[in-house]
C-alpha cells in the first residue's frame, strides 16, 4: 500500500518537523562539494512552505562521536543551513543544539513560512541508541513529522522511528523523495521490464553478496565491474597479477557463478597499471588474464563495447558500483561508459547511490537516467528485500 505522504498531512499553520539527509560529501575545507542531498529535499520542504506551513529540519552530517566540541566542528551544520537559504530564496536560521535552550527558543518564534535548521542530530547519543527520552524532547519541538531521508531510512535511530512515533497517525508522512524511492524500488522488485539487467561494481563481493543473490532470481543479466571482478575471477582459476582480491570470500563467487549459469558476466578484457595510483604506467590485456606484477583498474575495452550494447538495449537497469578506479581520469573510461549508456538507454534506468550517483553526476548525465537514488546503503538493503521500521512506522493511505 502507498504511504502517507507531505501532501497529504494539513500543514496550515503548523511547524513540521522533517527528517531531512543533508549528509552530503565535504572538501578538505569543509565547503559543500556536492548539494544534490539538499537540492533533492526542496520539493517536500517548498511544499510545507507553499501551503503556510512552517520547517523544522533534522539532519545528520557524517560521523561525529558527539561529546567534544573541538572534534565535532567539521561536523556542525552551518554551512548546509547557508546553503540551504540560497536554493530556498528565502532566511534560514541554525540552531545550536538539537533539543537544548537555542532549539527550543527558535522553534517556539518560528513563524509560517519559517526554516529552521537544527545542529547534527548525532551530536546526541540518545539518537543512535533510539533513545526515547531523546526522541520525546525532538518531536516536541514540531506538531507533525515527514520523514524525506531516504539514506537513513535503513536505520533505526531515534529520529526515524521514535520521534514519529510521538506524534498522531494523521501526522506522520513520507516526503516526495522518498515517495520517489519506494516507487523506483517497487518497479524493480516487482514490475521490471525485460531484458532486466544490473551492473555491480564496486571493491567488494562481501558487501554485495545479498544483493547480488537477490537480483539473480530476477535479472536476465548482471554484469560485474570492479575490483570484486578480480574475486570472481580468481575463483576461477583465472591469473589477476596483483589486483585487489577477497581470499576469504573465493566459494561465495564460485557458489554464486554456479548458481547463475550465463547471467554472471565478467570482463573480457582490463586496463591495467603497474601501480594502482595516478600517473602509472598502463596497457590493455588482450585476454581475461593479468599478467603477474600487474594490477587490474578498469574493464577493458572490448569490455565496454559488450557492457554498453547490454545496457542500452535493456527495459530496465540497475546500477550500484564504478567499474573503476574512476576518480583517478586514466582508470574512469568503463565508468563513464556505463553511465553514457543508461543516458542513451530507453527503458527504466536507477542508479543507486554511493560512489556510482557520484559518476553520473561526474559525467553530467544525472539528469537523463530515470532516477538517482540518494541513499546507497538503503538502496541495496532494499534490493534485498529488506522492510524498515522508518517506512512501517508511517502509516498507509
Amino acid at each position: 500500500m502507498p504511504k502517507q505522504i507531505v501532501r497529504d498531512l494539513d500543514v496550515k499553520g503548523k511547524k513540521v518537523l522533517v527528517r531531512v539527509d543533508f549528509n552530503v560529501p565535504q572538501a578538505k575545507d569543509g565547503e559543500i562539494a556536492d548539494d544534490r542531498r539538499i537540492r533533492s529535499a526542496l520539493p517536500t520542504l517548498n511544499d510545507v512552505l507553499d501551503r503556510g506551513g512552517s520547517l523544522i529540519l533534522i539532519s545528520h552530517l557524517g560521523r561525529p562521536k558527539g561529546g567534544d566540541p573541538e572534534a565535532d566542528a567539521p561536523f556542525k551544520l552551518d554551512k548546509v543551513a547557508a546553503r540551504l537559504g540560497e536554493l530556498l530564496g528565502r532566511p534560514v536560521v541554525k540552531a545550536d543544539d538539537t533539543v537544548g535552550p537555542s532549539a527550543r527558543k527558535l522553534a517556539s518564534e518560528l513563524q509560517p513560512g519559517g526554516v529552521l535548521v537544527l545542529e547534527n542530530v548525532r551530536f546526541n547519543k540518545g539518537e543512535k541508541k533510539g533513545d526515547p527520552e531523546f526522541a520525546k524532547a525532538l518531536a516536541s519541538l514540531g506538531d507533525a513529522y515527514v520523514n524525506d531521508a531516504f539514506g537513513t531510512c535503513h536505520r533505526d535511530e531515534a529520529s526515524m522511528v521514535a520521534v514519529p512515533e510521538q506524534f498522531p497517525a494523521d501526522r506522520r508522512a513520507i516526503g516526495f523523495l522518498v515517495e520517489k524511492e519506494l516507487n523506483i524500488l517497487d518497479t524493480l522488485l516487482k514490475n521490471p521490464k525485460h531484458p532486466y539487467v544490473a551492473v555491480m561494481g564496486g571493491a567488494k563481493v562481501s558487501d554485495k553478496i545479498l544483493v547480488i543473490e537477490s537480483l539473480l532470481k530476477q535479472v536476465d543479466k548482471l554484469l560485474i565491474g570492479g575490483a570484486m571482478t578480480y574475486t570472481f575471477l580468481k575463483a576461477q582459476g583465472v591469473e589477476i597479477g596483483k589486483s585487489r582480491v577477497e581470499l576469504d570470500k573465493l566459494d561465495v563467487a564460485r557458489k554464486l557463478l554456479d548458481e547463475a549459469g550465463d547471467k554472471i558476466v565478467l570482463p573480457v578484457d582490463h586496463l591495467i597499471a603497474d601501480k594502482p595510483e595516478a600517473g602509472a604506467q598502463t596497457r590493455t590485456t588482450e585476454s581475461t588474464a593479468i599478467p603477474e606484477g600487474w594490477f587490474g583498474m578498469d574493464i577493458g575495452p572490448r569490455t565496454i563495447e559488450q557492457y554498453a550494447k547490454i545496457v542500452r538495449e535493456a527495459g530496465t537497469v540497475v546500477w550500484n558500483g564504478p567499474m573503476g578506479m574512476f576518480e583517478v581520469e586514466a582508470f574512469a573510461a568503463g565508468t563513464k561508459a556505463v553511465a553514457q549508456a543508461l543516458a542513451d538507454g530507453q527503458g527504466v534506468t536507477a542508479v543507486g547511490g554511493g560512489e556510482s550517483a557520484e559518476a553520473v553526476e561526474k559525467f553530467g548525465h544525472a539528469d537523463k537516467v530515470s532516477h538517482v537514488s540518494t541513499g546507497g546503503g538503503a538502496f541495496l538493503e532494499s534490493l534485498e528485500g529488506k522492510q524498515f521500521n522508518s517506512i512501517k512506522v508511517i502509516p498507509d493511505r
